[in-house]
Protein backbone atom coordinates (compact mmCIF):
# COMPACT_ATOMS: atom_id res chain seq x y z
CA UNK A 1 0.00 0.00 0.00
CA UNK A 2 1.48 3.23 -1.05
CA UNK A 3 1.89 5.96 1.95
CA UNK A 4 -0.94 8.16 0.46
CA UNK A 5 -3.28 5.11 0.42
CA UNK A 6 -2.25 4.49 3.88
CA UNK A 7 -2.67 8.01 4.67
CA UNK A 8 -6.52 7.69 2.92
CA UNK A 9 -7.38 4.34 5.20
CA UNK A 10 -5.90 6.07 8.62
CA UNK A 11 -7.97 8.92 7.89
CA UNK A 12 -11.46 6.71 6.84
CA UNK A 13 -10.75 5.00 10.23
CA UNK A 14 -10.82 8.26 12.26
CA UNK A 15 -14.57 8.74 10.59
CA UNK A 16 -15.77 5.41 11.49
CA UNK A 17 -14.27 5.69 15.07
CA UNK A 18 -16.19 8.98 15.01
CA UNK A 19 -19.41 7.64 14.05
CA UNK A 20 -18.75 4.98 16.41
CA UNK A 21 -18.22 7.27 19.71
CA UNK A 22 -21.77 9.49 18.46
CA UNK A 23 -23.33 6.59 18.59
CA UNK A 24 -21.98 5.77 22.00
CA UNK A 25 -22.86 8.89 23.21
CA UNK A 26 -26.34 8.72 21.71
CA UNK A 27 -27.08 4.80 22.74
CA UNK A 28 -25.60 6.02 26.43
CA UNK A 29 -28.21 8.75 26.53
CA UNK A 30 -30.62 6.32 25.93
CA UNK A 31 -29.49 3.57 27.94
CA UNK A 32 -28.84 6.23 31.08
CA UNK A 33 -32.81 6.93 30.38
CA UNK A 34 -33.47 3.62 30.56
CA UNK A 35 -31.69 2.88 33.86
CA UNK A 36 -33.16 6.16 35.22
CA UNK A 37 -36.84 4.62 34.68
CA UNK A 38 -36.00 1.78 36.89
CA UNK A 39 -33.75 2.25 39.70
CA UNK A 40 -31.42 5.69 40.85
CA UNK A 41 -28.86 2.90 42.20
CA UNK A 42 -27.92 1.56 38.97
CA UNK A 43 -26.08 4.90 37.90
CA UNK A 44 -24.94 5.91 41.35
CA UNK A 45 -23.23 1.99 41.01
CA UNK A 46 -21.93 3.14 37.99
CA UNK A 47 -20.34 5.98 39.50
CA UNK A 48 -18.87 3.95 42.04
CA UNK A 49 -16.59 2.34 39.82
CA UNK A 50 -14.73 5.11 40.26
CA UNK A 51 -15.23 6.23 43.81
CA UNK A 52 -16.66 3.71 45.75
CA UNK A 53 -18.28 5.40 48.25
CA UNK A 54 -20.41 8.22 45.76
CA UNK A 55 -23.82 8.47 45.82
CA UNK A 56 -23.72 11.38 43.14
CA UNK A 57 -25.86 10.16 39.90
CA UNK A 58 -23.93 13.15 38.30
CA UNK A 59 -20.74 10.90 39.05
CA UNK A 60 -22.65 8.15 37.68
CA UNK A 61 -23.94 9.41 34.36
CA UNK A 62 -20.21 11.11 33.67
CA UNK A 63 -18.80 7.64 33.91
CA UNK A 64 -21.23 6.06 32.34
CA UNK A 65 -21.32 8.47 29.18
CA UNK A 66 -17.53 7.95 29.53
CA UNK A 67 -17.60 3.90 29.16
CA UNK A 68 -20.48 4.65 26.47
CA UNK A 69 -18.42 6.66 24.31
CA UNK A 70 -15.54 4.08 24.58
CA UNK A 71 -17.43 1.76 24.03
CA UNK A 72 -18.68 3.56 21.09
CA UNK A 73 -15.37 3.90 19.60
CA UNK A 74 -14.04 -0.04 20.67
CA UNK A 75 -17.05 -1.19 18.41
CA UNK A 76 -16.05 1.04 14.69
CA UNK A 77 -12.81 -0.64 15.19
CA UNK A 78 -13.64 -3.94 16.02
CA UNK A 79 -16.73 -4.13 13.32
CA UNK A 80 -15.00 -1.84 10.41
CA UNK A 81 -14.60 -4.39 8.07
CA UNK A 82 -17.94 -6.14 8.90
CA UNK A 83 -20.38 -3.42 9.29
CA UNK A 84 -21.06 -3.25 5.28
CA UNK A 85 -24.62 -2.12 5.47
CA UNK A 86 -26.71 -0.62 8.24
CA UNK A 87 -28.58 -3.43 9.01
CA UNK A 88 -25.02 -5.44 9.84
CA UNK A 89 -23.99 -3.04 11.65
CA UNK A 90 -27.29 -3.10 13.65
CA UNK A 91 -27.23 -6.59 14.05
CA UNK A 92 -23.37 -6.57 15.50
CA UNK A 93 -24.67 -3.66 17.66
CA UNK A 94 -26.76 -5.59 19.32
CA UNK A 95 -24.97 -8.30 19.98
CA UNK A 96 -22.20 -6.03 20.93
CA UNK A 97 -24.51 -4.55 23.35
CA UNK A 98 -25.09 -7.93 24.54
CA UNK A 99 -21.60 -8.89 25.38
CA UNK A 100 -21.56 -6.00 27.42
CA UNK A 101 -23.60 -7.06 29.65
CA UNK A 102 -22.48 -10.11 30.24
CA UNK A 103 -18.74 -9.17 30.17
CA UNK A 104 -19.77 -5.22 31.80
CA UNK A 105 -22.66 -5.64 33.68
CA UNK A 106 -22.86 -9.05 34.94
CA UNK A 107 -19.17 -9.72 35.76
CA UNK A 108 -16.72 -7.09 35.95
CA UNK A 109 -18.62 -4.20 37.71
CA UNK A 110 -20.11 -6.50 40.26
CA UNK A 111 -16.70 -8.01 40.71
CA UNK A 112 -15.38 -4.55 41.52
CA UNK A 113 -17.63 -3.60 43.65
CA UNK A 114 -17.16 -6.01 46.04
CA UNK A 115 -20.59 -7.50 45.58
CA UNK A 116 -19.76 -11.31 44.66
CA UNK A 117 -23.10 -12.67 45.17
CA UNK A 118 -24.68 -10.66 42.06
CA UNK A 119 -22.28 -12.14 39.82
CA UNK A 120 -23.78 -13.21 36.85
CA UNK A 121 -27.30 -12.72 39.55
CA UNK A 122 -30.47 -12.82 37.23
CA UNK A 123 -32.88 -10.56 39.15
CA UNK A 124 -34.94 -7.14 38.24
CA UNK A 125 -31.56 -4.91 37.95
CA UNK A 126 -29.78 -7.06 35.73
CA UNK A 127 -32.96 -7.51 33.48
CA UNK A 128 -33.66 -3.57 33.24
CA UNK A 129 -29.62 -3.45 32.78
CA UNK A 130 -29.91 -6.03 29.84
CA UNK A 131 -32.75 -4.13 28.53
CA UNK A 132 -30.29 -1.20 28.75
CA UNK A 133 -27.64 -2.68 26.76
CA UNK A 134 -29.67 -4.45 24.23
CA UNK A 135 -31.30 -0.59 23.72
CA UNK A 136 -27.18 0.89 23.82
CA UNK A 137 -26.27 -1.90 21.04
CA UNK A 138 -29.02 -1.09 19.25
CA UNK A 139 -28.76 2.68 18.67
CA UNK A 140 -24.90 2.48 18.39
CA UNK A 141 -24.91 -0.09 15.76
CA UNK A 142 -28.08 2.46 14.07
CA UNK A 143 -25.91 5.01 14.34
CA UNK A 144 -22.91 3.92 13.06
CA UNK A 145 -23.99 2.35 10.50
CA UNK A 146 -25.68 5.59 8.79
CA UNK A 147 -22.75 7.74 10.09
CA UNK A 148 -19.69 5.92 9.22
CA UNK A 149 -19.99 5.29 5.53
CA UNK A 150 -20.68 9.17 5.06
CA UNK A 151 -17.77 10.10 7.62
CA UNK A 152 -15.41 7.51 6.14
CA UNK A 153 -16.03 9.09 2.84
CA UNK A 154 -15.64 12.90 3.83
CA UNK A 155 -12.43 12.17 5.52
CA UNK A 156 -10.96 9.71 3.08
Amino acid sequence: MTTAGAATTRSALVGQVGAGVIGGLVGGIIFGVIMATGSDMLIVMIGQLLSSDSTSQALGWVVHLAISIFAGGLFAVLVTKLARTWLVATLLGVVYGVIWWLVGAMWIMPTWLGMSQMIFDWNDNSQLSLWGHLAFGLVLGLVYGMLAPRLAARRS
